[in-house]
């Protein structure tokens, strides 16, 4: 009988382009088959978000008309 069983595959990280020049504001993202992952890249064997495609891409339109989300507006 054949063995069917696959390692997982380590994710491809990269940097983001929205990440800062110095330490301190570093955040890599790698494609999942169901969406985006994102980590700090100080941390890399810490937490993992795991964001979906359609999210992701709500996420980046807001960013790229301007929007800043999570910043509270008086």
């Amino acid at each position: 009988m054949p063995d069917n069983h696959q390692e997982p595959v380590e994710p491809d990280w990269f940097k983001s382009s929205y990440s800062g020049g110095n330490t301190t504001e570093c955040v890599e993202c790698a494609s999942a088959g169901s969406g985006t992952l994102i980590r700090d890249s100080k941390q890399a064997d810490g937490p993992v978000v795991h964001v979906s495609t359609g999210s992701w891409i709500s996420f980046i339109r807001s960013l790229a008309h301007g929007d800043r989300p999570g910043i509270l507006r008086p």
